[in-house]
């Protein structure tokens, strides 16, 4: 709009002037061009640097004996005062300097096309006079209107950067969450098995069960130190194969380290990398809960997939617990890792009885391969 405002002004407010007094031969020409070439630098001043306020002001103070002399000289009147007349309230930005000066500024070109006229009221006078009458109400609405549009931008840009903030803190939540659940299915389990290999290696007798301990130690330090490398991005997530070779490396290394006698009946199923990381994590975790609480001698596993789904199911002898007065991190963290996915993870268990955890993943949710 403003880009619009400036090109009318010169067009019909400065040329006409201009070659009002192309042909003329008098000296008062030269004022006209000079009074008329300054306003045209001024407005382009103020322009190019439209934040500092005291140049525009200087501008629009200028802008009032430019006036009442282009209403005297010839090549002006009350045209150019017309088209004028929105700069002192666009570009005082406040209702009383814009009033004051629009209204100094009419008074100087009803004085200077008086003294054109020879003390005769003219109508290069009246116009200005009535034109600036008019401007008037205009001027505050569209003041009012500009503040009313910049508070808007305010507030809009303030709630944009807020929510960007939201969306900030947001993320960091997750991802610690993420780093949470991948450092408590990784690291901690890997932490715990050391400690508990450890402690078998101290009371074991036999030198050569000892080390076998002592190998598992180092093969589980070495799985961590891979895993850790993963979580801090040193080193790429390697492909692990697919997630029958996966559930049956883990389950050797369970027998072997605990003893517990595992049976397993694993389908070929070999979903995309998502949904096999989901899995093997499940089934990490419901064996690391029956190592450190379930006092089970038998543990079976079975990996199916159905029309739409893939489902692992870890099923314990043990001890057992009651389901609702579980509080472990564990459990939420396998809950939340496949409602990522769109699955679901069901935990059955009583006093006694051992326990029962089914994963279920649709497949249309995370893809097969």
């Amino acid at each position: 709009m403003r880009g619009w405002y400036a090109l009318v002004w010169v067009v019909f407010g400065l040329c006409p002037g201009l070659v009002a007094v192309f042909g003329d031969t008098g000296t008062q020409r030269y004022g006209t061009v000079v009074v008329l070439g300054a306003m045209g630098v001024g407005y382009a001043l103020v322009t190019l640097l439209p934040d500092h306020r005291a140049i525009r002001l200087t501008y629009l103070v200028l802008l009032v004996p430019a006036l009442g002399a282009m209403a005297y000289l010839p090549g002006g009147g009350a045209a150019l005062f017309v088209l004028t007349l929105p700069q002192f309230w666009f570009l005082a930005g406040t209702p009383w300097p814009a009033g004051c000066l629009s209204g100094a500024a009419a008074t100087a070109v009803v004085v200077g096309a008086v003294t054109r006229e020879a003390g005769a009221v003219s109508g290069n006078a009246m116009v200005a006079a009535s034109a600036f009458v008019i401007s008037v109400p205009f001027g505050l609405w569209w003041l009012r209107n500009e503040r009313r549009t910049r508070t808007l931008g305010d507030e809009l840009a303030r709630a944009q950067q807020e929510l960007a903030e939201a969306h900030r803190r947001e993320g960091a939540v997750r991802e610690r969450d993420r780093l949470s659940r991948e450092i408590h299915d990784t690291l901690a389990q890997g932490f715990a098995s050391i400690i508990a290999l450890a402690e078998a290696a101290r009371v074991a007798p036999d030198p050569e069960r000892r080390m076998g301990y002592l190998a598992s130690i180092e093969t589980t330090a070495r799985e961590n130190l891979t895993e850790a490398r993963v979580l801090v991005g040193s080193v790429p997530a390697a492909a692990t194969g697919s997630l029958p070779q996966s559930l049956r490396h883990t389950l050797e290394r369970f027998a072997e380290d605990t003893g517990v006698t595992v049976s397993a009946d694993l389908a070929e199923v070999d979903p995309d990398p998502h949904l096999r990381g989901a899995l093997l994590r499940c089934a990490q975790e419901s064996l690391a809960n029956v190592r450190k609480h379930a006092s089970a001698s038998t543990v079976t596993v079975v990996l199916t997939q159905r029309l739409d789904t893939v489902e692992l199911e870890v099923t314990d002898d043990g001890r057992g617990f009651v389901v609702a007065d579980a509080r472990g991190f564990g459990i939420n963290g396998m809950r939340q890792r496949l409602a990522e996915l769109g699955g679901d993870l069901t935990v059955t268990s009583s006093v006694g009885d051992g326990t029962r955890v089914l994963a279920e993943i649709p497949i249309s949710k995370g893809g097969h391969r």
